[in-house]
């Protein structure tokens, strides 16, 4: 049977189940620029509470697709509450530029899952898919203007600022203990080895030469056999279960959010 190709659109994308799961990948594209590594290691506690950190990513992540305007508003306040104190130099967490590379990570790493698990989009699908991302930038403070206006306008930007990343020896080493598990429980662990071959496997080259990765020419042929298994497997999947990691997070999102305040959800 031949299951229906998701729709090109933020919610088709990131209601993937794969989408959640390539997380340490959005979240080390993130930090290789130099002023978002360096905020992070002031400031997050991904390494030391990981699960608070996935919890409150994840609800903004969806509620943006998936929630009404009333949790819209009230996820984004709770974002800008939370990068209020995240400043240090060289780092605002308010800065319109820095918010723009995450929102631009977001997307290159939606439409890179999608198209290896479904294959490539056309151009049509791929620049409104594109349109659709600008959200994760204009929900917070990235005017709609500074959003690359479309997806040759992205790439030339893309290129601008990855084509000379130079990710210091912190951020490195934040890397390797992010991929190591850092504080999660000792059982989770083993699975790490995993996350990091999968991990390592989607980094875009040049980020991954960036952080100063080994990675063979033989890992890379094992990567491409083991997703040339996995992505059949994957669609094969059925949509309830693809979909189930997004419906209990978004279930999770809008319990916390709808139980406080709007100007105190947390």
């Amino acid at each position: 049977m031949t299951r229906r190709r998701p729709d090109a659109t933020v919610s088709g994308v990131v209601g993937e189940a794969a989408f959640l799961l390539t997380s340490p990948r959005r979240f080390l594209m993130e930090i290789a620029l130099p002023p978002v590594g360096h905020g992070v290691l002031e400031h997050s506690k991904a390494l030391t509470d990981p699960v608070t950190r996935f919890r409150n990513t994840s609800a903004y992540i969806f509620l943006v697709a998936f929630g009404d305007e009333e949790e819209r508003r009230r996820v984004v306040r709770f974002v800008n509450r939370a990068h209020a104190p995240v400043r240090s130099d060289g780092y605002n967490a308010f800065d319109p530029k820095l918010q723009l590379w995450i929102a631009a990570v977001m997307f290159h790493g939606g439409r890179d899952i999608y198209e290896r698990l479904f294959g490539a989009l056309d151009r049509a699908d791929a620049e409104r898919l594109y349109r659709d991302f600008a959200v994760y930038g204009t929900s917070l403070q990235v005017p709609a203007d500074m959003w690359p206006a479309d997806l040759d306008a992205f790439e030339a930007y893309w290129h601008s600022v990855v084509d000379d990343l130079v990710v210091d020896e912190p951020v490195r080493a934040y890397a390797r203990a992010l991929l190591s598990g850092g504080d999660l429980p000792v059982f989770v662990r083993p699975g790490m080895a995993i996350n990091r071959f999968f991990t390592l496997g989607m980094l875009e080259p040049r980020i991954r030469e960036a952080y100063g990765f080994a990675w063979s020419d033989v890992q890379q042929r094992r990567f491409d056999r083991v997703m040339k298994v996995a992505a059949p497997v994957y669609r094969s999947l059925p949509t309830a279960l693809r979909h189930l990691p997004m419906k209990l997070v978004l279930r999770d999102a809008r319990r916390r959010f709808a139980a406080a305040p709007a100007d105190a959800a947390a």
